[in-house]
């Protein structure tokens, strides 16, 4: 029996068009990438150097909030198509496609930490045995094919083997959110490539998410490589030109939500991530754009719009704690009730999130926050302990009680509706800082409320 195969629920040889499949990670891209590819009737195999973060998930434990995710691993490992490990020899045994899904974050100087992703790729070279695909995952710069090359290479000659392997890039195109839906009916897939064996073992592992119509993208490494982070920069700019044009509303004015559906209609342009607000966060935006940014310096091209782009989105996120002061002439002292702790709905990520910024400004002007997260409050005391001036609550009323303003951060679903005549009452101090411009400015102020958006006059 095969290295791994003890690891299943039970054996089973899947279809004819089953592909076996190592998942080096099982962070938020390796896990759903995982659940996803058994769910389509490949044999998947996790790799973590974590045990505890294994046992957890052999025992059914989801340590991440992914809408769907966790009855999709449960189903698939309790099927025998979805196992999971701290042996990476039983890993790189196991499949003959080896994806590399662990993290790449920013290094001090912006560029991308390869840390993880070389040392996988060691572990490959230390372990293989046999022809085997590499599949880069990770969000990485141009040229980390090549170096994960290398890598397995050099480990190879140390060991004094002549092995055949294969390196491809398969950049996520995940949203935190949509992640299982983007995974099984995302517009593309990506794979960077010269060689038609990985062409074809990249066909099968995709083709039951590729029957309807070609989404199978095949280009040359550096490209696919190269797509990623164009994509994230991308919807970054967007999100930081709007932010740029809701300030100059403010200045000018004019409300940008108007703005917004003018030059929304126009389908050169469209809806999507045009929405102003108090900045974008998370573990993609933030950093890929730093790294795209770092990468164009190595080459000795100054990328002013991505800098810019970073720029913006930096004082966006501080614009929140400039308009609650203002409003109540300092925070010392004063009690400050958040709505909305995570980057964005359906999602547990503080990562670079805007309600990180506020808060931190918040307490070091001597302010206390009372919050509340329909998901995001478990990795909120993860983040900052227990500490005086942060109170977790139940539920959102429990937070505006007695508090000197509301801020919103996040677009929860359970947030768009309010009472503003309760909300008037329930605050000790009539200020309400919009920051996703989720409700009707009138309306509020209709209340006896103080409102304050994005990009509104």
């Amino acid at each position: 029996m095969r290295s791994g195969e003890t690891l299943f629920a039970y054996s089973e040889s899947g279809g004819s068009d089953a592909v076996k499949i190592t998942i080096f990670g099982t962070g938020y891209v390796g896990l759903v990438t995982g659940a996803c590819l058994a769910d389509a009737g490949h044999r998947v195999l996790c790799v973590d150097v974590d045990e505890d973060k294994v046992c957890r998930l052999q025992a059914g434990h989801v340590p991440i909030y992914e809408p769907g995710l966790e009855e999709l691993v449960a189903r698939n490992s309790r099927e025998g198509r979805l196992a999971f490990t701290a042996s990476a020899a039983d890993g790189v045994g196991f499949g003959v496609l080896q994806v590399i899904a662990v993290g790449t974050p920013s290094d001090e100087d912006g560029s991308a930490d390869l840390s993880h992703v070389l040392a996988v790729a060691r572990t490959v070279g230390e372990h293989l045995d046999g022809y085997r695909v590499i599949v880069n995952k990770s969000t990485v710069p141009v040229g980390t094919a090549d170096r994960v090359r290398e890598e397995v290479s050099a480990v190879l000659a140390a060991r004094g083997e002549e092995l055949s392997f294969d390196v491809c890039s398969n950049p996520e195109f995940l949203k935190e959110g949509a992640a299982i839906e983007d995974f099984t009916r995302g517009a593309r897939i990506i794979v960077g490539t010269e060689s038609e064996r990985v062409r074809e073992l990249m066909r099968e592992c995709y083709a039951p998410y590729n029957r309807h119509h070609e989404k199978l993208m095949f280009m040359d490494v550096r490209s696919a490589e190269l797509t990623k982070y164009a994509a994230n920069a991308m919807l970054a700019t967007k999100i930081s030109f709007m932010n740029e044009m809701a300030n100059l509303a403010e200045r000018l004015g004019a409300d940008i939500e108007e703005v917004r559906k003018g030059i929304g209609s126009d389908p050169r342009i469209g809806y999507h991530f045009i929405y102003p607000g108090c900045g974008y966060g998370g573990s993609c935006f933030p950093k890929d754009v730093r790294a795209l940014e770092r990468t164009a310096r190595e080459v000795d091209y100054q990328a002013s719009i991505l800098s810019a782009v970073e720029e913006v989105n930096a004082r966006q996120k501080a614009s929140l704690f400039e308009k609650l002061s203002s409003a109540l002439g300092g925070v010392s002292g004063k009690t400050i009730a958040l709505w909305g702790l995570a980057f964005k709905p359906q999602t547990d990520d503080m990562r670079e999130a805007p309600s990180r910024a506020l808060m931190e400004a918040v307490w070091n002007a001597g302010g206390r926050v009372r919050a509340y997260d329909p998901e995001a409050m478990d990795e909120c005391r993860r983040l900052y302990g227990e500490r005086t001036d942060l109170a977790l609550t139940g539920d959102r009323g429990e937070a505006v009680e007695g508090a000197d303003a509301l801020v919103v951060c996040t677009e929860w679903k359970e947030f768009r509706v309010v009472d503003f005549d309760w909300l008037r009452s329930t605050l000790a101090s009539p200020v309400l800082i919009d920051g996703r411009n989720i409700y009707d400015p009138e309306a509020a102020r209709s209340a006896g409320l103080r409102y304050f958006g994005i990009g509104r006059p």
